[in-house]
């Protein structure tokens, strides 16, 4: 009986176990691209730090190919506050390099999470779509100051993931300032 009993024991886990077996013989080779790494200072823009680094961790947990350091020497990506009649903007090269200006009159009135989360998409390489819903982020201010959203949707993941895939950084270009123009309510 009980030799029965380890005899069922080792078939039912060998049973067990080769799901698990198949499983790993079958499973899609593993990435070979590398990801790249975009340093960020927030040292020109202290009062917007925890918004800052929320809106990274948001883009961090988003994409596999590209990721968002903060460093204090070294970054190629800098943040900086004050005030601008032009509003927030990024002045960028779309391939990890430039700055970004937090205003602070729309840091009144929009979320500060979704302001530096979606200046961190121009960034990234993302257009503005103002137009677009509040699950938009690249839709920026278009949802008005109700909208809370800092986090890129499907479509914004798989665009960086696209642009970023064989180190998107690598090729810089010539930086443009993208303004953001919020509409007046």
């Amino acid at each position: 009986m009980s030799r029965k009993f380890v005899l069922s024991g080792a078939a039912a886990l060998a049973v067990a176990v080769m799901p698990l077996a198949g499983a790993v013989a079958t499973a899609a080779p593993a990435s070979t691209a590398a990801t790249t790494t975009v340093y960020y200072s927030t040292a020109g823009a202290p009062s917007f730090r925890a918004a800052i680094n929320a809106g990274a961790a948001n883009w961090n947990r988003a994409v596999t190919n590209v990721r968002l350091v903060e460093s204090s020497s070294g970054a190629s990506l800098r943040y900086v506050e004050g005030n601008s009649p032009q509003g927030s903007y990024a002045q960028t090269d779309g391939h990890g390099n430039g700055t970004i200006f937090i205003d602070y009159t729309q840091a009144r009135q929009y979320n500060n999470t979704r302001i530096t989360a979606h200046e961190t998409g121009h960034v990234l390489g993302l257009p503005d779509h103002y137009s677009g819903p509040c699950s938009e982020l690249m839709s920026g201010g278009g949802p008005g100051t109700s909208c809370t959203n800092a986090n890129p949707n499907a479509q914004e993941r798989s665009r960086v993931q696209q642009l970023w895939a064989n180190g998107f950084r690598a090729a810089p270009g010539p930086q443009q300032r993208i303004y953001e123009n919020m509409p007046t309510r």
